[in-house]
């Protein structure tokens, strides 16, 4: 699956948008992913569009421009979304009744969250520092989860005590890791899946594996889905959401497969090129790297 791309299949016609998953493609925790920055660059300059689409809610849209800019990559927070900002615009569009939050998650949530307009509550604000358990002394219309580093036993007794007296579960997204320089380290589904067994309540997933980002940022671009690209690194987020959005894809081996675990892929999760790194990605696209 590695190799150059026929002209019958990705590059007819060129893509006029290229979406680029964060994690693992572009870095990898603190540290850029070698020639993602030259990729981004040499894609530019070829006239296409260049969009970024995190299932990472720990930061707000435009702390991602700064960070972006630190690994040498210009943008503007109009083309970057994230899934806490996703999840704003499904509360917006879809249930306009919520209006008290419950965040749990980081701080770059919160302020997604309270930017788009709702009352939100962090969840060590929400019980007395002796909680135990006890019903809570505010009730609230939804419990928004996303990544939390810092996460222990109360904070997620009071999520769960808030979902049993009705607050409505939203996750934004449901990923089990994200890539570090030195490894993985567990993501917001594994939260998530928490929350879901000890309450019995499935969470509304807004993020990747979903389509909604992908098809938001169509819509925008009015660009047709088979004239994008997805550049990802989770077979089981940014190659789903691609496909469930008919966007062609290319996985990148950057992030959270091997080649062995690419070769492997099938159905929703197989994605239509794979690439060793973004050197073999341009090769793909027929763009020069400076």
């Amino acid at each position: 699956m590695i190799g150059p791309m026929p002209a019958s299949d990705l590059d007819r016609p060129l893509p006029r948008l290229v979406i680029f998953d964060l994690d693992g493609v572009v870095y990898r925790g603190d540290e850029a992913v070698p020639g993602a920055a030259a990729l981004v660059d040499a894609i530019r300059r070829d006239g296409r569009l260049v969009r970024f689409a995190t299932n990472n809610s720990s930061a707000t849209r435009a702390e991602y421009v700064t960070r972006l800019a630190g690994h040498g990559i210009r943008a503007t927070v109009d083309e970057i979304v994230t899934s806490s900002h996703a999840t704003v615009e499904h509360i917006r569009a879809h249930l306009p009744e919520v209006r008290r939050v419950l965040a749990l998650g980081a701080p770059g949530l919160t302020a997604e969250l309270r930017d788009g307009g709702l009352d939100v509550t962090e969840a060590d604000d929400a019980a007395p520092p002796a909680w135990n358990g006890a019903p809570l002394p505010a009730r609230f219309h939804a419990l928004v989860c996303g990544l939390d580093r810092q996460i222990d036993y109360r904070r997620l007794g009071i999520a769960a005590t808030a979902i049993r007296d009705g607050a409505r579960f939203i996750a934004t997204n449901a990923d089990l890791r994200f890539p570090t320089p030195e490894g993985f380290m567990p993501g917001a589904g594994t939260i998530v899946a928490a929350l879901a067994a000890t309450t019995g309540v499935e969470p509304l997933v807004i993020g990747k594996p979903q389509p909604a980002m992908f098809l938001a940022i169509l819509e925008h671009d009015r660009v047709a889905p088979d004239e994008a690209l997805v550049i990802g690194d989770n077979p089981d987020a940014d190659l789903v959401a691609a496909r469930r959005a008919g966007i062609p894809s290319i996985l990148v081996l950057t992030g959270v497969v091997d080649e062995a675990a690419a070769a492997a892929l099938d159905g929703e999760r197989r994605p239509d090129r794979v690439a060793a790194d973004p050197a073999a990605v341009a090769g793909l696209l027929g763009v020069a790297l400076s």
